[in-house]
């Protein structure tokens, strides 16, 4: 009977697929994200946000979104607090423009709502297609290369130097060699094809560091921390500080271009699109995605996202939601292991952001370097991110420079409205809101 329910449910016989296939391409997806467990509640307790309840939060948005797409859109996708808008969250928004990280969570939660109304409204396609591929090839660089800053400056190898802004670390340090050591493991194993190879490298740096008393175990399993500490803390008032506007459109335009491209590529993969390479119910997986987020931010962590890595059980055979339930169900498992989620030390998650960086930072290599006019506003975006801080800033100032060069190169036809639009907004945001 309940083979049946499932069958009919996910439409297994139809997509060729049966319960075992999912299940195991469910453990292979979850292998492969299962580091955003251990990164996020590091990334966003230097917000001052408290780590345990982030964890349980963390691993409950998770497997809200993964839930929601599941059952709801029936694909094999998994979500999870999003790679790159955690950092933005806590470098960019709190500590560099001082927001409090309650504020912070209000903005995720309307860039979430504004997610939901275009996904609702049917507008995303519209946006989607009006932002040229340059600057979303930038914009993505940009966000690893954000993730790679990050990432070695938490692991001591570059330092602060009042003569040149950055300087080399002491690499002689413990932080530096175990961050290293686990990027080097992690790339290895990634080019090995080893299932789960960012976490076996998290683990792996984390108990040799424990083996050469450099850090201590604080336990394996037991019950979940509270997640009182960081639920319905969002301040949806503070969010909606005119200065912030940016802030939540940064989070609003990062998810809905890595939630598409992700949703894409990934169905893509496992032959999901229909015969004119459009994604059936791309609306409900779009509002899965936006809806995650506003649970996200009421538990208490930044935006949820859908995961590149869910082409792991792609590969693995997964065609269904039932992938995805699968995933939501590990995640709930993984609220009793908080002790080992403490016991990872930031040197040991800098490897996973380096490792990361390396894979955003890809998309430079589809972008027209023969054509400046494009060229130019890829590699302002990319690097105004880690240089300044800031995803915002650097989504703004791709803008800005693409919309300039395009019109003084006699390019002006190149521009649609909502380009215009937004440069111009940005332009008056650093000329008056700064």
């Amino acid at each position: 009977m309940l083979k049946r329910l499932i069958d009919d449910h996910f439409k297994l016989a139809e997509h060729s697929t049966d319960v075992k296939t999912e299940v195991i391409a469910g453990i292979t997806t979850f292998l492969t994200m299962a580091y955003i467990i251990f990164v996020n509640p590091s990334i966003l307790s230097e917000a001052g946000m408290d780590y345990g309840a982030v964890f349980v939060a963390t691993c409950l948005a998770a497997a809200v979104g993964c839930l929601i797409m599941g059952l709801w859109a029936n694909y094999p996708i998994a979500q999870a607090p999003g790679m790159g808008l955690n950092a933005f969250f806590t470098y960019g928004v709190v500590l560099g423009m001082g927001y409090t990280w309650e504020a912070a969570l209000g903005a995720v939660f309307f860039s979430g709502f504004c997610f939901f109304l275009l996904s609702v409204f049917k507008i995303r396609e519209w946006i989607i297609n009006s932002i040229p591929l340059s600057l979303r090839l930038g914009i993505a660089a940009g966000i690893g290369l954000f993730l790679a800053m990050i990432a070695l400056k938490n692991a001591g190898i570059v330092v602060a130097n009042p003569a040149t802004y950055v300087a080399l670390g002491d690499l002689s340090q413990p932080p530096a060699i175990y961050a290293l050591l686990g990027f080097f493991v992690i790339t290895a194993l990634a080019y090995l094809r080893v299932t789960g190879a960012v976490m076996i490298g998290i683990l792996g740096i984390t108990v040799l560091a424990m083996l050469l008393g450099h850090n201590e175990y604080g336990g394996l399993v037991s019950m979940p921390p509270s997640i009182a500490p960081t639920f319905m803390a969002l301040d949806l008032w503070g969010a909606l500080d005119i200065a912030m506007l940016s802030v939540i459109f940064a989070f609003l335009f990062v998810d809905l271009f890595d939630t598409s491209g992700t949703l894409i590529g990934v169905a893509h993969r496992g032959g999901l699109l229909d015969k004119d390479g459009k994604l059936p119910r791309l609306g409900r997986a779009m509002m899965a995605d936006s809806g995650a987020s506003m649970a996200g931010a009421v538990l208490g962590t930044s935006t949820t996202t859908s995961y590149i890595e869910s082409t792991a059980g792609i590969v693995s055979g997964g065609r269904t939601g039932l992938t995805a339930v699968v995933v939501a169900v590990l995640f709930l498992v993984s609220l009793f292991f908080a002790p080992l989620a403490g016991s990872i030390p930031a040197y040991a998650t800098a490897g996973a952001l380096l490792y990361v960086a390396v894979l955003m930072a890809g998309s430079l290599a589809h972008a027209d370097w023969d054509d400046p006019t494009d060229a130019a506003p890829v590699l302002i975006a990319a690097l105004a991110m880690p240089l300044t801080f800031s995803i915002a800033e650097g989504i703004a100032l791709g803008f800005i420079s693409y919309a300039a060069i395009k019109t003084l190169s006699g390019r002006f036809r190149d521009l649609n409205p909502a380009v215009i639009v937004l440069a111009l907004l940005f332009v008056l945001k650093f000329l008056f809101l700064d």
